[in-house]
C-alpha cells in the first residue's frame, strides 16, 4: 500500500460512501408465495446461488459463544440439511475452539450471504451432534484433502513456522495412504436445530424484504418484519 495511514483511511471512507450496498439489479421476492416451512425456501435460494456460480455459496458464518462469554465467529461449510428435523449440519473437530465452545454452550447461529442475489439467510437454535457410531461413515465421505486436514488437527494452536505444518500434512497424508479407512476419532458433525430462520432480500431502492420463520413445536409460523 502507498500513501500515509491518514490518506489511506480517508480514501477508504470515500470508497465506503461512494459504493452503496445493493446498488445493482437484484431478484425480487414475494413473501406471500413462500412455502410454509423454511427448509424448502432455503434449498431454493442456495440452489439458485450455486447455479449462479456464487463462489462458496454453501459457506456460512458460524456464531458461537466463547468460553469467556464473548461472541465468536468463523466460516464453516454446510454439509447437509434435514428437512424433517429442520437441522442444518456442518463438521468440526471436537477439540477445536468451536468444538469446545459448543460443548460448553450448545447453541449457535449460521449466516449466509449471496452478493449476486443480495440475499441473506440467518438461523439460530440449539446444537445437536451426530452419534459417534455414524461418524466413521460421514468421515469417509469427505474429500481426501479434507480427511488429511482433519488428521493434521491442532487447529488454532501455536505454529512455529510453515515447515512444521507441511511436515504434519505429509505425515497425515502418509498415514491415510497406508490406511485408507483411517478415521479421525475427534471429528464431529454438528447440527443447528433452527428455532428461527430469517430470509432477507435486498433491493436497490432500499425496500428490503425480511421474512421470519419461528418454530412452534413441530410446525412453523412466519411473519414479515420491518427491514
Amino acid at each position: 500500500m502507498t500513501g500515509t495511514p491518514d490518506r489511506r483511511l480517508a480514501e477508504l471512507r470515500e470508497l465506503l460512501f461512494a459504493r452503496p450496498a445493493m446498488a445493482r439489479e437484484l431478484p425480487g421476492f414475494d413473501p406471500e408465495a413462500a412455502p410454509a416451512g423454511p427448509v424448502e425456501l432455503f434449498v431454493d435460494w442456495l440452489t439458485g446461488a450455486l447455479r449462479a456460480e456464487v463462489p462458496d455459496a454453501q459457506v456460512a458464518v458460524l456464531g458461537t459463544t466463547g468460553l469467556d462469554g464473548t461472541p465468536d465467529g468463523r466460516v464453516v461449510t454446510l454439509r447437509e440439511v434435514d428437512p424433517e428435523a429442520g437441522v442444518w449440519s456442518f463438521h468440526a473437530g471436537a477439540s477445536s475452539p468451536k468444538g469446545r465452545q459448543l460443548a460448553a454452550d450448545p447453541r449457535a447461529s449460521l449466516t449466509w450471504y449471496w452478493p449476486a442475489q443480495g440475499r441473506q439467510v440467518r438461523l439460530r437454535g440449539p446444537v445437536v451432534t451426530t452419534p459417534a457410531e455414524r461418524m466413521a461413515e460421514v468421515f469417509r465421505r469427505l474429500s481426501r484433502k479434507s480427511r488429511v486436514a482433519a488428521l493434521v488437527g491442532r487447529q488454532s494452536e501455536p505454529l512455529a513456522d510453515s515447515d512444521e505444518f507441511r511436515a504434519a500434512w505429509q505425515e497425515a497424508d502418509r498415514r491415510l495412504a497406508e490406511a485408507p479407512d483411517l478415521v479421525d476419532p475427534g471429528y464431529a458433525e454438528y447440527g443447528v436445530r433452527a428455532e428461527q430462520v430469517e430470509f432477507w432480500q435486498g433491493a436497490a431502492e432500499r425496500h428490503h424484504v425480511r421474512l421470519v420463520y419461528r418454530r412452534v413445536g413441530d410446525a412453523w409460523t412466519r411473519e414479515l418484519v420491518w427491514p
